[in-house]
């Protein structure tokens, strides 16, 4: 596991278990949104292709999307491993409420120095309408892209409850993540 990704619905814990899963193993994480929205009101990196195709070209990484559609192929194409958080809508809709809701409270920064705004809450691109909205339809695209034949080299790691990401998180051994550190039985994660 040098170059992940881990993915699945808005509001999953995506950031959460990629940032941890980093730590562990000892690569540096990045958060595709924050490559994506670059400034106030939202502004999209007009160099995010060439963002992330820098990134991709490291030797280590873990990225917490799906990607966005510009950039996908340039990920998964890189990417040696594939983290899935398949939660059920009962899990995610908590979740990205509870985030958006304290993030909307205490005005935090997120992307680009952009807040969650109460009158954001009425758009149909808000976190919470977006997991609504397009829990299905994410869940059948990472389904169709683990099943794609041009994918078929990357190990991919499918969890349908946060108690299994926490548990299999905890058998990671630390510092496994470069080869050169690697104390597993080998590259593949589900035999460790």
């Amino acid at each position: 596991m040098e170059r992940i990704l881990v993915v699945g619905s808005t509001g999953a814990g995506k950031s959460t278990l990629a940032r941890a899963l980093g730590g562990r193993l000892g690569l540096p994480f990045h958060e595709m949104d924050a490559l994506y929205f670059t400034g106030p009101g939202w502004a999209v990196n007009d160099n995010l292709a060439g963002d992330v195709a820098r990134l991709a070209a490291e030797p280590h990484w873990v990225v917490d999307s799906l990607g966005y559609p510009e950039v996908r192929d340039l990920l998964w194409g890189r990417a040696d491993t594939v983290v899935w958080l398949d939660y059920p809508r009962r899990v995610v809709m908590p979740r990205v409420l509870r985030r958006s809701l304290r993030r909307t409270v205490t005005r935090e920064v997120v992307f680009g120095g952009n807040r969650e705004t109460w009158a954001g809450w009425l758009s149909r691109e808000h976190p919470a309408w977006w997991a609504w909205s397009h829990h299905g339809t994410r869940r059948r695209e990472v389904g169709s892209r683990t099943r794609d034949p041009r994918f078929a080299p990357l190990d991919t790691l499918r969890f349908v409850h946060p108690h299994d990401t926490a548990a299999w998180l905890a058998s990671v051994p630390a510092g496994s993540g470069s080869p050169a550190q690697r104390s597993g039985p080998g590259g593949d994660p589900r035999k460790w």
